[in-house]
């Protein structure tokens, strides 16, 4: 029978209390959020609703095309212009989704011949990249920038490292410097998905890149997503103005996809500008980050100190992480459940969202559910 092998895999992941599910919000949840990527609690902000409303009614519900045809707009090259100057880049290139930017940066840039080191901690984006790529991938441990030395010393010829800034399962940040430093000590280049670091990290939000002195340079290239802490949909690839030309003509993500609707680009243009007037949102970000940690621990729970939003709280098993997420939704909190094969090490966790816009007691709130309904 044709795909009777999907009913086996569906038995399987039942077995293994790994069934995932689509639930439907509504627009106005009585849930406490502690689930999504808003980190800095704009994407209901009336500022980046009425630059989408705005946007839809001056450019159409859609971009009509790919970039290369009709799908670029003047408002794409506006948000791009200031997108690049906000984060310190040359050029920037706006893509339909993070995930496509990622799969055009490392296919574009991992051609064949290259060498790709790759994180074993990194986002799927990265890892579909390294797939989809015509050159060689190596997989190095996590955080480790001396275990990519040794993988770029093996090879002669072009080469990058891929890397999250700030990985998801956990929110630890990646050794920037170090990761730099190995790169150029061979001529690679560095791509780096800055998806959980832009808005959160570096002066007034700038990204973790800008936090450690690497925008601009011409040996570093990075990744970015519109859909966390702008609110909005879509990613963007930063870089020299030379590397973004050569994604314009040899990413397939930019080339055969149709452009990031106006209506989104409207919304993460208000959201940017809106963070330049308001840059302390991402050290709040980051003190609500801390004061979550601090308080789940002191409540004996195991959380992973977060280095940008994202905080961690190990659970026992897939299917007990699953029935604490489940509970905390009974008790009026959303939080994340992230299972295998979503986490690289096998381990169960809750994955809470810290939010510029969280109040005190909303935090504490969060905590006293969290620990009422632990297995």
């Amino acid at each position: 029978m044709a795909f009777g092998w999907i009913d086996e895999q569906a038995q399987a992941r039942r077995r293994a209390g790994l069934v995932r599910t689509l639930r439907p919000r509504p627009a106005d949840s009585p849930l406490l959020d502690l689930a999504s990527n808003d980190y800095l609690g704009l994407a209901h902000h009336p500022e980046v609703t009425e630059g989408a409303a705005r946007a839809a009614r001056t450019w159409g519900g859609g971009a009509t095309g790919s970039r290369l045809v009709t799908g670029t707009t003047e408002l794409h090259a506006e948000l791009e212009r200031e997108l690049a100057a906000f984060c310190g880049f040359e050029a920037a290139l706006v893509f339909s989704s993070g995930y496509a930017a990622n799969l055009a940066a490392v296919t574009a840039l991992g051609p064949h011949g290259s060498l790709i080191v790759s994180d074993a901690g990194n986002h799927a984006s990265l890892i579909d990249g390294c797939r989809l790529a015509r050159g060689a991938t190596q997989v190095v441990g996590h955080g480790d920038p001396e275990a990519v030395r040794k993988a770029l010393a093996t090879h002669e010829g072009t080469a990058i490292v891929v890397s999250d800034t700030v990985f998801s399962v956990d929110g630890d940040q990646a050794p920037l410097a170090e990761l730099a430093a190995a790169c150029r000590e061979h001529g690679a280049g560095l791509v780096v998905d800055d998806a959980h670091g832009l808005g959160v990290l570096g002066e007034g939000g700038r990204g973790a890149p800008y936090a450690t002195g690497l925008a601009g340079a011409e040996d570093v290239v990075v990744t970015a997503t519109l859909s966390k802490s702008l609110g909005s949909q879509g990613g963007v690839v930063l870089g020299p103005a030379r590397v973004i030309g050569h994604l314009v003509n040899a990413a397939r993500t930019f080339i055969f996809d149709t452009g990031l609707a106006p209506a989104a680009a409207g919304a993460a243009l208000a959201a940017l500008r809106l963070l330049v007037r308001e840059p302390e949102r991402a050290a709040r970000a980051r003190e609500v980050a801390s004061e979550l940690h601090a308080r789940l621990t002191a409540a004996g729970l195991e959380a992973v100190r977060p280095d940008a939003a994202v905080v961690s709280v190990r659970a026992p098993s897939p299917e007990q992480a699953v029935r604490w997420a489940a509970d905390c939704r009974t008790a009026g909190l959303a939080v994340g459940c992230f299972r295998p094969p979503s986490v690289p090490d096998g381990i169960s966790r809750l994955r809470l969202t810290a939010r510029a816009d969280l109040s005190g007691a909303e935090i504490e709130r969060a905590v006293r559910v969290i620990g009422e309904t632990r297995p």
